[in-house]
């Protein structure tokens, strides 16, 4: 694989992957075409051998929104370690609430909860489209679950007129209440319900499904706009949800170009919510799964120390028409490398120690590198390297790729920097001597 297709490669992943429940069954896709075999939780995993020695690959998964895949050669993990990559599923959105219906005016919307710290003024007059997953009763009374995604525009939010907002490019409030229902039909007497249309369209893509009631769903309204290659030299990549399903993309990609040394690839959803919860960073799946590969609590802790964990998250590039928001020796700039995230008060979990063998993989691997600390004057965000080390006790270092817009409906990364960022995690997963 060369730039041109893991870019292209990269831009097919984002498209097939609208939620993270999406990501989880794209990725899971690949790992079973490259032979990795599916594990399920509530089984027994005596098969692989209680201290992770039986050779193989595997991946589970949890809610359908986070998966844990991972390559064991055939080594004591109490001796060897693991090399861990982790992500995230999740990115901002709007999320529709269960009783979602909104008749006013003539006009059909839905209310919608805002999922995370999004930017909320690009999701005005976009193409918007619905997906997400469903669950009903058959008609045999079987519950089921399914994954629709509705890919055709079918909603927008519309902004109001200037002439009806003459202050509105010196000050705009958002009030997610009232501002943000988008608009998904035109109305009469005839009132269609939203769980009807979602029956209408589990039958177009499932036509072999007799669904009795539609029960429950858990949607989002994603940006229909394609990633793209943009710039007079395509220099950059435009696309929804590059935080972080560019680091989920990149992590597969490294995982399946490992070798001889025990690897695994984490990816949690809802760390843009604070990741508590079954399926997050602050859940059990790591845990639950590093315990079932040792045999007994002291082989685990031999595990977690001879490993290192990699926290793989976009980082804020230098805008150059905010370049003051910066610390002006740490300003990553796009195709120039990925960035490691430090911070004193530990919003990011690296130290001397993880850096430094991170920046060994860098140099094996002939990637640039570069570095980010927010400014002293500013609040600092997180990831899920802190909560994983925190809650496994292991030895992180937060990563990332920079970009700019993170948390808009659109975002910008450089061209160059996803392909680093594979190089690096490819050679993290094979180097022989952290």
């Amino acid at each position: 694989m060369d730039k041109t297709g893991f870019n292209q490669g990269l831009m097919d992943f984002i498209t097939a992957s609208p939620t993270p429940f999406h990501a989880v069954a794209a990725m899971e896709q690949v790992l079973l075409q490259a032979g990795f075999r599916r594990l399920h939780e509530g089984a027994a995993w005596s098969d692989i051998g209680a201290s992770g020695k039986q050779a193989g690959r595997y991946y589970v998964t949890r809610n359908d929104s986070s998966l844990c895949a991972f390559s064991l050669p055939g080594a004591d993990l109490s001796g060897s370690g693991l090399r861990m990559v982790g992500a995230h599923t999740d990115s901002p959105c709007l999320k529709v609430k269960p009783r979602a219906e909104i008749f006013k005016q003539g006009y059909l919307q839905l209310g919608v909860e805002v999922y995370g710290g999004a930017l909320l003024n690009p999701w005005f007059d976009r193409d918007l489209s619905l997906a997400g997953r469903v669950s009903f009763v058959q008609a045999d009374g079987t519950l089921s679950h399914r994954l629709i995604d509705f890919k055709q525009p079918l909603a927008v939010i519309p902004s109001l007129a200037i002439h009806l907002d003459r202050e509105v490019n010196n000050q705009r409030s958002i009030n997610a209440q009232t501002d943000l229902p988008p608009i998904v039909l035109q109305v009469g007497d005839d009132r269609p319900e939203l769980r009807e249309l979602l029956i209408e369209q589990l039958l177009k893509q499932y036509p072999d499904l007799a669904v009795s009631e539609l029960l429950e769903f858990e949607l989002s309204f994603y940006d229909c706009q394609p990633p793209a290659l943009v710039g007079l030299q395509q220099q950059f990549l435009a696309a929804a949800r590059l935080d972080n399903l560019l680091s989920c993309y990149t992590g597969l990609q490294a995982l399946l170009a490992c070798g001889e040394q025990p690897c695994l690839l984490i990816c949690n959803d809802h760390e843009e919510v604070g990741s508590v919860s079954t399926s997050g960073a602050q859940g059990t799946l790591l845990r639950s799964v590093l315990e079932r590969l040792t045999a007994s609590a002291e082989d685990f802790s031999r595990l977690v120390d001879r490993s290192l964990f990699v926290s793989a998250d976009n980082a804020h590039g230098v805008h150059p028409n905010f370049s003051a928001k910066h610390d002006d020796s740490h300003g990553p700039l796009l195709n120039k490398g990925p960035v490691i995230k430090a911070n004193s008060n530990q919003r990011y979990a690296t130290n001397s120690i993880s850096a430094s063998q991170f920046h060994q993989c860098c140099k094996r691997a002939g990637v640039p590198l570069q570095s980010f600390v927010v400014r002293s004057d500013m609040a600092c965000g997180s990831t899920i390297g802190p909560l994983t080390a925190g809650e496994i006790g292991v030895q992180t270092v937060d990563i990332g790729v920079p970009t700019f817009a993170m948390h808009s409906i659109r975002e910008l990364a450089g061209a160059e920097d996803g392909w680093y960022l594979f190089q690096a995690l490819r050679e993290f997963y094979n180097i022989e001597n952290l």
